[in-house]
């Protein structure tokens, strides 16, 4: 039985922007009757705040803060996204679209994907987003949120005007923000952290601290060293150069992700501006080449000087350490390729406020969300290294690294099931779905070597209406949509704008 001593009665989360505002609104709202949550900030410490793009996930989150959907887009300058476009990943010059929803429709024995297989080698079958919604609705530009419709969308938005929106949620549930630089981690005999020391000499005592300090990792890494694994290897990109420009045109309802000679670059579209960068791997590209090739690629007026921002890829051994959770890029980091860095901030919180520790700590629980954390991690390491692995490029000594380089064994055998068989699957945990493996690996220039034999009873005949008519659906679906701007100016116009 806990001793009551052992309580959580206070929450400290150390560090602001997106991570600790999203952490501060989650605890506050859900739990903050029965906890006092102090959250700890520097005005003179900068946040990254590249991370624009978002994904459907985001949705289950706002649900438990009761956000309004509208709302919050108009409050961050946002625009929808159905979807990324890869240019010049398989080659260059060749495009194609991730997008979110569903494809066509399964059988109890197999994929669409056999279906559609099929249908490609008999000429009956059109391009694999003609039997999604939200792929057709990314390349005609149309979109709507309509009553009782699965959402399958998610956002661009402004990440700093995300967390000062989470700011003023958190502030009505009670949150006190005490600004101030840390100069001391301070911690108990057993190791554990006892207080933080602000530099004005005030010390800010709790049960579980929460580290949202990015990058510096002051709590989990420079105070507890909890280790770190090291991704750089399948994830060469150790750099990026971020930059926002004037808008040129009407914002598409996809981000744009553009293979270059060393690396990426995103393109995202706001209501007002564009967010543009390019990740880079230094090995193969200087910091002043990036920079050029990054101006020399962005569309509009820049509104200030591209900021370089340097990472390593990988992951903390442990996510909850003591009495210490860490969130954001303090826990690691994954490039945003797949937009999937504010998808973790909301797992770790969602997560910490299933398991949370209000009777004491747990040995068991902390195992469990660490296991948890670990699994969802790798698979969204194994679906960004398929995106370097799976190319046909060796136009460039980075592209070679790349498609020669070995992989984790449960990425490749996820490869050599689909080429051999045309079979994907998804584990409880993960994040990406049959649908985002099934573009991707297509989308790269994986085609499965046969299909399901269950196929094979149904005659060509039936084949071809069944593919029509799926096909037939999405497209009369989003010719109901308006267009992506118009929708926008209707439902969550921006002020900014």
């Amino acid at each position: 039985m806990n001793n009551k001593q052992n309580r959580i009665k206070k929450v400290v989360i150390a560090g602001g922007g997106t991570a600790g505002w999203m952490t501060a609104a989650g605890l506050t709202k859900l739990l903050g009757k029965n906890l006092e949550v102090v959250l700890v900030e520097s005005d003179d410490i900068g946040t990254v705040g590249v991370g624009e793009a978002t994904i459907p996930t985001m949705h289950i989150f706002h649900r438990l803060l009761n956000i309004k959907e509208s709302e919050v887009m108009a409050a961050t300058n946002a625009t929808f996204k159905l979807g990324i476009q890869f240019e010049n990943w398989k080659t260059q010059g060749e495009n194609y679209i991730h997008s979110f929803g569903f494809l066509g429709k399964d059988c109890w024995a197999c994929g669409f994907q056999h279906f559609w297989v099929k249908g490609k080698q008999k000429g009956i079958a059109s391009e694999i987003g003609d039997y999604c919604v939200e792929h057709l609705g990314a390349r005609q530009g149309r979109f709507a949120v309509t009553p009782n419709q699965d959402l399958n969308h998610a956002y661009h938005m402004d990440a700093s005007l995300y967390a000062k929106f989470l700011r003023r949620l958190a502030e009505q549930h009670g949150i006190k923000r005490i600004e101030g630089k840390i100069s001391e981690v301070q911690q108990h005999m057993d190791g554990s952290i006892s207080a933080l020391l602000l530099e004005s000499g005030e010390l800010i005592e709790g049960d579980l601290f929460i580290d949202c300090t990015g990058f510096r990792a002051l709590l989990i890494e420079q105070t507890l060293n909890t280790g770190f694994e090291d991704w750089s290897h399948w994830l060469p990109c150790d750099s990026a150069y971020a930059v926002q420009t004037k808008t040129t045109q009407e914002p598409v309802a996809y981000t744009r992700a553009i293979a270059r000679d060393a690396g990426w670059q995103w393109k995202i579209p706001l209501q007002s501006r564009v967010g543009n960068g390019l990740v880079f791997c230094s090995k193969f590209m200087t910091d002043a080449e990036a920079k050029q090739r990054l101006i020399d690629n962005v569309e509009g007026e820049m509104l200030f000087e591209p900021r370089l921002i340097k990472f390593k890829t990988g992951t903390r051994r442990q996510h909850w350490n003591k009495n210490c959770v860490a969130i954001g890029l303090s826990s690691g980091f994954l490039e945003p390729l797949e937009s999937t860095s504010i998808h973790l901030i909301q797992r770790s919180i969602i997560r910490l406020l299933q398991a949370f520790p209000s009777n004491g700590i747990l040995a068991a629980e902390v195992a469990e969300f660490n296991r948890q954390t670990k699994i969802e991690m790798d698979n969204i390491r194994d679906f960004i290294i398929l995106h370097y692995k799976a190319t046909e490029r060796t136009d460039t000594k980075f592209w070679r690294y790349c498609k020669d380089m070995d992989i984790p064994e449960t990425l490749s055998h996820r490869m050599e099931l689909f080429k051999q068989s045309g079979k994907v699957y998804k584990f409880a945990q993960e994040l990406f779905g049959e649908s985002s493996w099934l573009q991707v690996l297509i989308g790269q220039g994986l085609m499965p070597q046969q299909y399901h034999p269950i196929v094979d009873l149904m005659p060509d005949s039936e084949l071809n209406d069944f593919l029509m008519s799926i096909k037939h659906n999405v497209k009369r679906t989003v010719s109901q949509y308006p267009t992506h701007h118009e929708f926008i100016q209707h439902y969550c116009k921006s002020s900014l704008v």
